[in-house]
């Protein structure tokens, strides 16, 4: 897998295939003889949370992870909920051993959300987008509303745990007659933070109740859907102060809370370390966003049917993004077997032949938790293929497929958008997985820049830095000090790999 250091990064080894990539120690003096401001940024993914302490100056960006935690959903009474409250306690946790900083920034996973009533109190635990309460409404509402209409309002792709839809399955629930408002995650968070009810307008994006054009909420469609106005808050933007934290919650000091670009793709986003706009952008974790910048939606009809959706970014921009499975079934074959070494099976899995079976990794079977890797051997069984029998060989199956659906969405963004693709940027957990990122240069035929892993929490310091004044700029200044600061892999494409054949093989799960 030949690989190299990035020449924009200022050099550096290479990274392992497994290895996360270096955080810089902190906190530092600036060479200037000031200390850099220090933020924190509270980072909550689907499987996982972290507090990250983040020190930003001109021609600095150190990050300490101050506290990692786990993220485990809790199924009660049949319907999959997200524990919010223990979120929140290692929340708390991670600011307090951050020590003091000047302002803290909150995102997080997307479409999932918490009612409150008048008083402010939470009625019940939000459940979690997984949970099979959609199960049928999406075309349940689509019939009422018109798929046509719902694109061309909001932009957004069809999918079945959309808030709308969400809301939908909940509109007769008891909790749900007694809200007052509905906070997404992040604004929940910042909610308990501060007493300040507010929604940042990149995770309001994701509802599909957001008008793409006016950048407002969508009041004619919420009307139609049956979705009370009023339990949508104002809208705030990325860099917006929501006000300082509450007494009471033994805190450093009384830090100010930041709106950021909440949702954590679009936090991602902002730390992609490109130098122009022809590039595209995979941010793999849990799932595998796979997009381009743009400056205005793509609402064509080739666009809905492609399944691309159009997302609220930081400085105005938009996400045009497909939403591709990722890490999730790879993530769930580990809990299976028992949480064995990633970095031994992946080694395995290079091992193993390419592209000898495949799967649909889109495909909605493997949307749950549950048996993964009998539902990867079904799916190949199913398409005549040969069933991957060892654990390396199911990797295999699934970094392959992930590689493919990879580049179907990168073909597929710049033809929908008329934007050229220069290379591709992975950013997340998916950037130190070496056997992925070079089986997507190989498939895609572009170079892979990998990197940085923490690219959500350095997106989320970076929005808090220059709203403090720390760091200015644009988008493209911003990601030049990510370039300048952050050490990034490059995988070129290797020649006759065999990809763009299996990417032509029909698999139908």
């Amino acid at each position: 897998m030949p690989r190299r250091s990035d020449p924009g990064n200022g050099g550096g080894s290479d990274l392992r295939a497994d290895s996360p990539a270096p955080a810089r120690s902190g906190p530092a003096p600036h060479p200037g003889g000031t200390t850099p401001a220090g933020v924190a940024a509270v980072d909550l993914g689907a499987s996982s949370g972290r507090v990250v302490l983040g020190q930003v100056g001109p021609d600095t960006l150190r990050l300490t992870v101050a506290h990692r935690f786990a993220n485990e959903p809790v199924r009660v009474g049949g319907t999959l909920h997200w524990d919010i409250l223990a979120l929140f306690r290692e929340a708390l946790t991670g600011l307090r051993a951050a020590g003091p900083v000047a302002s803290i920034g909150v995102d997080s996973w997307a479409v999932d959300y918490g009612l409150v009533d008048a008083s402010g109190a939470l009625l019940g635990n939000p459940v979690h987008y997984r949970d099979t309460r959609t199960d049928g409404v999406l075309e349940q509402v689509t019939r009422r509303l018109g798929a046509e209409r719902l694109y061309a309002t909001t932009g957004l792709a069809q999918l079945p745990f959309n808030t709308l839809y969400q809301l939908t399955a909940a509109v007769a629930t008891p909790q749900f007659g007694a809200a007052h408002r509905l906070l997404m995650i992040p604004d929940l968070i910042a909610y308990w933070l501060t007493g300040q009810v507010g929604a940042e307008i990149t995770n309001a994006s994701t509802t599909q109740l957001y008008d793409v054009h006016t950048r407002t909420w969508a009041d004619g469609l919420m009307a139609d859907a049956g979705i009370p106005r009023h339990l949508f808050p104002p809208l705030r933007e990325p860099g917006t102060r929501i006000g300082p934290t509450l007494p009471g919650l033994d805190l450093p000091g009384t830090p100010d809370v930041v709106a950021v670009g909440s949702h954590d793709t679009a936090s991602a986003v902002v730390a992609v370390p490109a130098s122009g706009e022809h590039f595209a952008y995979i941010s793999c974790g849990t799932w595998s966003l796979v997009g381009a910048e743009l400056d205005r939606p793509v609402l064509t009809e080739a666009s809905r049917r492609a399944n691309f959706t159009n997302e609220g970014g930081v400085d105005g921009t938009i996400r045009y993004l497909r939403n591709v499975m990722g890490l999730w079934p790879l993530q769930e074959c580990l809990r299976s077997w028992g949480g064995p070494d990633l970095a031994g099976l992946l080694a395995a899995a290079a091992r193993e032949p390419a592209f000898r079976s495949v799967v649909d990794i889109d495909d909605p079977a493997f949307l749950p938790p549950g048996d993964m890797p009998d539902r990867i051997a079904g799916a190949c069984r199913r398409t005549g293929q040969p069933t991957p029998r060892s654990p390396a060989a199911v990797v295999r199956c699934i970094v392959d497929s992930l590689a493919l659906a990879h580049r179907r969405a990168v073909h597929q963004v710049q033809e929908l958008s008329g934007r050229h693709v220069d290379a591709v940027h992975i950013v997340g957990g998916g950037a130190r997985n070496a056997l992925l990122c070079q089986l997507t240069a190989d498939a895609c035929g572009l170079p892979v820049l990998a990197g940085p892993v923490e690219a959500t929490a350095i997106g989320n310091v970076l929005v808090q830095a220059r709203a403090a004044g720390a760091v200015g700029g644009d988008l493209a200044a911003l990601r030049r000090l990510v370039r300048q600061t952050q050490r990034i892999v490059r995988y070129e494409p290797e020649r006759g790999s065999g990809a763009a054949r299996a990417d032509e093989r029909r698999v139908e799960v």
